[in-house]
């Protein structure tokens, strides 16, 4: 197996279709650059999808799930059996993630990377069980290499198995208590930047967890010794199975010439983990929304986000990017459908 697939290139923008997209734009009956944001979009989604009107019929979701060791440092306020026990909610159709999906006609695959209960089989979720969740960062590295290599292609298979439907958007989503503090860890490793500055309430610490929370995660920076350059050994050392696999996700997507609506700040912490990993795949992110945790903004700055909602979401599973989609789509559809000057017979500005 190829164990550093991820350095394999990425699909190369099609830069003819952009730029007749872009040419499109400025025919459509409307001031040049009215729509804004939108414009731009599907300039963007033509260049992904190689065609000058993009569409986004297809749209595969998956959610990758586990459990976190470091939630033993008392840096959540919910238990960690939530985890399974979202996972049964997911599939139920109970979830916002899973009435998202119905809404959008999207398909939804659960995948179960290691919860703390190694005996749980639910119908609809794929089981991998790498581990009863990882081990507790604050003490020792949360994965074995063997497990991130696991998690990494998880992640991966993945985005295969939506390529193999024919979906042009992928969107990841996550579920893991204790994953926020996982995800802080990482961003404060790769933007070099303190703990407290990043960390934030999660599912609903006070101000007195959230200080705990990111002197625990110090210390594990700090007992690993981690620098900004090495964003594989991070992961290992602070990172989730779910967050590994939603990295893994993504390099694939953008190997497979999908496009990807990242969704908030775990997801975010993923897609700075690919780019560290292989750069090329940033072409192929787009960003859903600013979410409500500290440290988002400092991600999207280093990634030279623009993310297209800003809604105070903090509820990760991907649910912020799903409630994108509607936007993206309309995006398509005015970029596709409205006439043209000559079309509609409405005086152009003059040259």
């Amino acid at each position: 197996m190829n164990q550093a697939w991820w350095r394999d290139a990425c699909q190369p923008l099609d830069n003819a279709a952009m730029d007749q997209a872009r040419a499109r734009q400025q025919q459509l009956t409307k001031p040049a650059g009215s729509l804004g944001q939108l414009e731009g979009l599907a300039v963007q989604l033509a260049g992904l999808q190689g065609r000058e009107r993009p569409v986004l019929d297809q749209v595969a979701i998956t959610l990758f799930a586990g459990d976190h060791g470091v939630v033993e440092e008392g840096i959540s306020a919910y238990p960690q059996a939530v985890t399974g026990q979202m996972l049964r909610n997911f599939v139920g159709g109970g979830a916002a993630i899973s009435v998202l999906a119905r809404q959008l006609q999207a398909s939804l695959d659960v995948v179960d990377l290691g919860t703390i209960d190694p005996e749980l089989e639910l119908p609809g979720v794929l089981h991998l069980r790498l581990g009863a969740g990882t081990a507790n960062f604050a003490r020792q590295p949360a994965m074995t290499d063997a497990q991130l290599q696991a998690a990494l292609q998880a992640g991966r298979d993945s985005a295969l198995r939506a390529a193999a439907k024919g979906a042009q958007l992928f969107i990841g989503g996550e579920m893991g208590i204790g994953n926020t503090s996982a995800a802080a860890a990482l961003a404060s490793a790769l933007l070099a930047c303190p703990a407290h500055e990043l960390s934030g309430p999660g599912t609903g610490l006070d101000s007195a967890g959230v200080r705990h929370k990111a002197d625990v995660i110090e210390r594990a920076l700090a007992l690993h010794g981690l620098r900004a350059d090495e964003p594989l050994r991070a992961l290992a050392c602070v990172g989730g199975f779910e967050i590994a696999a939603l990295t893994g996700a993504y390099l694939a997507c953008a190997q497979q010439g999908i496009a990807v609506l990242v969704d908030g700040f775990i997801c975010s912490v993923a897609a700075l983990l690919a780019v560290r990993l292989n750069p090329h795949s940033r072409d192929w992110l787009l960003f859903a929304h600013q979410g409500a945790e500290p440290g988002h903004q400092a991600l999207l700055a280093a990634l030279q986000a623009q993310p297209l909602l800003a809604l105070g979401l903090r509820l990760g599973e991907g649910s912020g990017a799903a409630l994108a989609v509607p936007l993206m789509r309309l995006a398509c559809a005015l970029h596709g459908q409205m006439a043209t000057f000559a079309e509609a017979a409405v005086a152009d500005r003059p040259a």
